[in-house]
C-alpha cells in the first residue's frame, strides 16, 4: 500500500450539509441519475425524523461505564454519529448495514444487572453482524426508546429487502454524498479527483480528466445526477466482460437464445440444463422488456446474470439443506464451540452469555458449559482456575432455550463440563429440566436403542453430552477434555495449514500447575473405572463425607443429572483396540489438538475407523490462552465430527470453519463422505490411496472489483492488491498459490493469472482466495476473503463476494475468477 501524493491533507469522510433535523427530499440534491431509492414513507416517518433532531442517551459499557452521549440518524438515512453533547464534535458510531438487529432492554445481559438503576423498558441494544461488541443505550423516557428502536429497525429491514441494484444504487449515492465535499449537489474536478483516492484508485490526471469532461455533457466544469452515473460506469467499465460477451456474440450487441446456451452449457459447465436455464436466466436478468420477450441478453443483462447469485461461485442448490439427514450423527461434521461462554481471552476474558448467542447464530450445534460450584446455592460458568468472570448456570440454560434453534432446528449438543459438587449437580438438573422443558432430550427416542445414535432429524431438541456414572468416580479421571496432559505440556506442534491467528502464547503457571498431573490416574486403572468394571455401590450407602468433599477430590455424580445424559456419555481415551472392544456407539471421548494430530499421524486408519463408530470431540490445546485456533480440516480428514473452535476468535481457521458450515442450509451438520463412514475404510488421511480419483483444478484469477481500504482514516491511501489461492486437504492437497499485486488500484484492478493445483482426495478439499495489499516493508495487508467446500464450488466465470476479517460481507468487493474441473489424467493413465 502507498499514499498518493497530489491531494490534500485527510478531511471528513461525510459532511452532510442539509439543515439538522431535515431529510433530503426524495430524488435529492443530487439528481435523477442518482434518485433516492428508499420509500417515500421514510421520507416522512416520524420516528425517523425525531431521530434526526437527535437523542441524549446513556452509553452503558461495563456495570460502572454509564455516560451521556448525544446520538443522531444522519440525513441519509443510513449512519449514525454520536457526540459528548448536541453541539459537541460528532462523529461515526456505526452504519445501518452494519446492524444485525435491535433488542429489548430485558433481553440485554448487561441493562438486566443495572435494572435497580435503569429501568429495562428506557433500554435497548444494537446487535453488530460478525463479532463487533453490541451497543446498549438506556434513553431518558419509554417513548424515547421506543422510538428508535422502532426506527433502527423500520431502516435495518430496508437494508435486508434490498437487492443488488437497490444495493448498488444505494453505494453510488454515497459515494456521491462523499466526494460533493461542499454539498451542493455538483461534483467539480477537484472534488472528483479527491473522490478517486477514496475509492481506493490512483489515476493519472489527464485519464482522469478525459473521464470526467466526457462525463459533463452540459460543460458546466460540474457532474451533477446521470453525469455522476455515467462518470461512476466509465470509473468501473468492466472491459474483460465485454470482451467475454463480444466472444459469444456473433453481432457483438446481444447474445440469442442459442448463443447463451452454448456459454451456459460449455463455460459454466450447465450441462443439460443449459436450455432451461438460458430461459430462466434471460427473463430474471435482462433489463428491457423486448429483449425478455425475443428471449435474447444484452451486455448489460449478461453482467447482471454474472453478478447475480446464479453467477456466483457457490452452488446455491448447496445453500438449503440438500443431504441425506437421516444418517446416525457420528456421520456427519458438526459445528462445534471450545468454552463458548468467553468472549475474549482464555486467563481473563469476560464470560457472557453472549458467546452462546453468536455461537447459536453461526451455526454452532455443540457448545460447551464448563460450570462450578456458585455462591447462595447456583451453580456458576467460568474457566476453571483462571480470572475469566463469572455468570449463572441458569441464565445460561434461559439463553440456550431462547437461540438454540433460531438459526436452524437441528438438535444442538450441549458439552456439559461438570465440576461440581452433588447438591448442585442437583441444581443443574433441575434447572435442566425447568427452563428447557420439552427441549430436553431425557429419554431414549421410541424404537431406538442405546446402541444405535439418532441422526439430526431430532430437530428441536438439545442432547446433553457429559458423563454419566453407574457409582463412583475420580473427577480427574473423567474430566479428560480439559485436562494438560503431556502432549500440551510442550510446544505447539508446528502447523501444517497457514496461519492468520497470533502467535500461541506460553501456559500461566496456575494452568501448568504440577498438581493436577499428580492426581491423574494411569490408563488401565482409568479404563476399569470407567467401563463400571468394579462393584456397583448405592449412593445412598456411601458416606457423605466423601461426596461433600472438596470439588478436586473424589465426587459422586448425581443421579438426576446423570440421567439427562442420554446418548452422547463422555468417556476416556486409552486406545482404539480398547474402544473398539469396550466401548459403545453413544460413547464419545475427547482430544487435545495435539494428541488427535498425534493419532492422525501415528494411525491414520485407525482413527479413521474409530470415527466411523463414534463421536468424537478434538478441543484447542490450553496452552491456547489467547484464544487462538488451529486449523480444523487435518482433524476433518480423520473424520473427526466435533473440532471445537474458539468462536470469538477470527482468522484463516474460523474462516475454513464458517465457509465449510455455509453449505446444507447452514444447519451445523455436514455429511462426511463414504470413505470416512465406513467403519472398514482403508483411508489414512496421511497417505491416501486409490480408490480416490485425482482431479485437476484450474483457477483463472481475472479481476477484482470495488475492494475497500485497508485503513478508512488514510484517505490518501491506496491499495496495491494481490489474491492468493489456498487449498485445503489432506497434506498433499494443501497448497497455495498468489497473484502479482496491481498498483495503486482498488477499484477494478486486473491480474489475468491462472494457477493449476492437482486435488488428491477433493471430497475434502476446501478452497479460500485471500485479497491482500502488498507492503514490501512488512507483511500484507488482510483486505477481504472467501472460502468455500470444493464439494459447493460451481465451474466457469464466477464472481466471489468477499468477506471481512470477521465474516460479514463488504458489499460489493469482489474479485471474478474462471474455475475449471477436470479428470487427472496423469493418474488415469497410471
Amino acid at each position: 500500500m502507498k499514499e498518493a501524493s497530489h491531494v490534500p491533507g485527510h478531511v471528513k469522510l461525510l459532511d452532510t450539509g442539509t439543515e439538522k433535523g431535515t431529510l433530503a427530499p426524495a430524488g435529492g440534491a443530487v439528481g435523477d441519475g442518482i434518485s433516492d431509492s428508499r420509500p417515500s414513507g421514510l421520507t416522512t416517518d416520524q420516528d425517523l425524523l425525531l431521530m434526526q433532531e437527535g437523542t441524549t442517551m446513556r452509553k452503558v459499557r461495563t456495570k460502572t461505564w454509564k455516560k451521556l452521549r448525544f446520538f443522531r440518524l444522519q440525513n441519509d438515512g443510513m449512519t449514525v454519529w454520536h457526540a459528548r453533547q448536541a453541539d459537541g464534535i460528532a462523529k461515526p458510531t456505526f452504519s445501518i448495514s452494519d446492524v444485525e438487529t435491535i433488542r429489548k432492554g430485558h433481553d440485554s445481559e448487561l441493562l438486566r444487572y443495572l435494572v435497580d438503576e435503569f429501568p429495562l423498558e428506557q433500554g435497548f441494544t444494537i446487535v453488530f453482524h460478525g463479532r463487533r461488541p453490541n451497543l446498549d443505550l438506556v434513553a431518558n423516557s419509554v417513548e424515547e426508546a421506543q422510538i428508535w428502536m422502532r426506527g433502527l429497525q423500520l431502516l435495518v429491514d430496508l437494508v435486508a429487502s434490498m437487492n443488488y441494484q437497490e444495493q448498488l444504487d444505494q453505494w453510488v449515492r454515497e459515494w456521491f454524498q462523499r466526494g460533493d465535499r461542499n454539498q451542493d449537489g455538483r461534483m467539480s474536478f477537484q472534488e472528483a479527483r479527491r473522490l478517486l483516492l477514496l475509492m481506493n484508485v490512483e489515476m493519472d490526471q489527464e485519464y482522469a480528466l478525459s473521464l470526467f469532461q466526457e462525463a459533463d455533457v452540459s460543460h458546466s466544469d460540474t457532474l451533477e445526477g446521470e453525469e455522476f452515473v455515467q462518470f461512476y460506469k466509465a470509473l468501473i467499465k468492466r472491459t474483460e466482460i465485454e470482451q467475454l460477451f463480444e466472444h459469444f456474440s456473433s453481432d457483438g450487441q446481444k447474445l440469442t437464445l442459442l448463443e447463451f446456451v452454448d456459454f451456459l452449457r460449455e463455460e459454466q459447465k450447465e450441462k443439460d440444463h443449459a436450455p432451461d436455464l438460458a430461459l430462466k436466466f434471460i427473463a430474471r436478468y435482462e433489463p428491457s422488456e423486448s429483449g425478455r420477450l425475443l428471449h435474447v441478453l444484452s451486455k448489460d443483462g449478461f453482467l447482471s446474470y454474472l453478478c447475480s447469485k446464479d453467477g456466483n461461485i457457490f452452488n446455491q442448490k448447496c445453500l438449503p439443506v440438500y443431504q441425506d439427514m437421516t444418517k446416525p450423527l457420528n456421520h456427519y461434521y458438526i459445528n462445534s464451540s471450545h468454552n463458548t461462554y468467553l468472549l475474549r481471552d482464555q486467563l481473563c476474558g469476560q464470560s457472557s452469555v453472549e458467546g452462546y448467542i453468536r455461537a447459536l447464530k453461526r451455526g454452532c450445534r455443540c457448545v460447551e458449559v464448563d460450570v462450578w460450584d456458585g455462591p447462595g446455592g447456583e451453580p456458576i460458568v467460568y474457566h476453571g482456575h483462571t480470572l475469566t468472570s463469572r455468570i449463572l448456570f441458569k441464565d445460561v440454560v434461559s439463553t440456550l432455550a431462547q437461540y438454540a434453534f433460531q438459526s436452524t432446528d437441528y438438535p444442538l449438543i450441549l458439552s456439559l463440563e461438570n465440576h461440581c459438587t452433588w447438591e448442585q449437580q442437583r441444581t443443574l438438573a433441575q434447572h435442566l429440566t425447568e427452563i428447557l422443558g420439552e427441549q430436553l432430550l431425557s429419554t431414549t427416542i421410541d424404537g431406538l436403542l442405546m446402541d444405535t445414535l439418532p441422526s439430526p432429524e431430532l430437530r428441536g431438541k438439545i442432547l446433553v453430552k457429559g458423563r454419566k456414572l453407574r457409582t463412583i468416580e475420580e473427577v480427574e479421571v473423567e474430566e479428560e477434555e480439559e485436562e494438560l496432559d503431556k502432549d500440551d505440556r510442550s510446544e505447539l506442534d508446528p502447523d501444517p495449514y497457514p496461519v492468520l491467528d497470533t502467535e500461541v502464547q506460553p501456559e500461566s503457571q496456575e494452568l501448568a500447575s504440577g498438581n493436577k498431573d499428580s492426581k491423574v490416574l494411569t490408563c488401565p486403572m482409568a479404563c476399569l473405572l470407567i467401563c463400571g468394571q468394579i462393584l456397583v455401590h448405592d449412593p445412598s450407602s456411601i458416606p457423605v463425607s466423601l461426596f461433600l468433599s472438596n470439588q478436586d477430590c473424589t465426587t459422586i455424580l448425581c443421579p438426576d443429572l446423570s440421567a439427562l445424559v442420554v446418548y452422547l456419555r463422555t468417556v476416556p481415551f486409552c486406545s482404539f483396540t480398547h474402544s473398539k472392544e469396550n466401548y459403545h456407539i453413544c460413547d464419545i471421548s475427547s482430544f487435545s489438538e495435539s494428541k488427535a494430530k498425534s493419532l492422525i499421524k501415528e494411525a491414520g486408519n485407525e482413527f479413521v475407523q474409530h470415527n466411523a463408530r463414534q463421536l468424537c470431540r478434538v478441543y484447542p490445546s490450553r496452552l491456547r490462552t489467547d484464544s487462538s485456533n488451529f486449523h480444523p480440516q487435518e482433524l476433518w480428514n480423520a473424520g473427526c465430527q466435533m473440532v471445537a473452535m474458539n468462536m470469538q476468535t477470527a482468522g484463516s481457521a474460523m474462516d475454513i470453519c464458517d465457509g465449510f458450515f455455509r453449505q446444507n442450509g447452514g444447519s451445523g451438520y455436514v455429511l462426511k463422505p463414504d470413505f470416512l463412514c465406513d467403519i472398514q475404510s482403508t483411508f489414512n488421511p496421511e497417505k491416501p490411496a486409490s480408490p480416490y480419483k485425482a482431479k485437476t483444478l484450474l483457477v483463472q484469477v481475472i479481476s477484482g472489483q470495488r475492494l475497500p481500504k485497508v485503513d478508512d482514516t488514510k484517505e490518501r491511501s491506496v491499495v496495491d492488491p494481490l489474491v492468493k489461492v489456498e487449498l485445503f486437504g489432506v497434506p498433499e492437497d494443501t497448497r497455495q498459490q498468489e497473484t502479482d499485486y496491481v498498483d495503486n488500484n482498488g477499484i477494478n484492478p486486473y491480474w489475468g493469472q491462472t494457477f493449476c493445483f492437482r486435488v488428491h482426495v477433493p471430497e475434502l478439499a476446501i478452497l479460500r482466495f485471500v485479497v491482500k495489499d502488498y507492503n514490501w516493508k512488512s507483511r500484507n495487508s488482510f483486505i477481504g476473503q472467501y472460502t468455500l467446500p470444493w464439494t459447493c464450488v460451481k465451474q466457469g466465470y464466477r464472481h466471489i463476494s468477499l468477506l471481512s476479517r470477521d465474516g460479514t460481507s463488504l458489499h460489493p468487493a469482489s474479485i471474478f475468477v474462471y474455475i475449471c474441473m477436470r479428470e487427472d489424467l496423469e493418474m488415469d493413465e497410471s
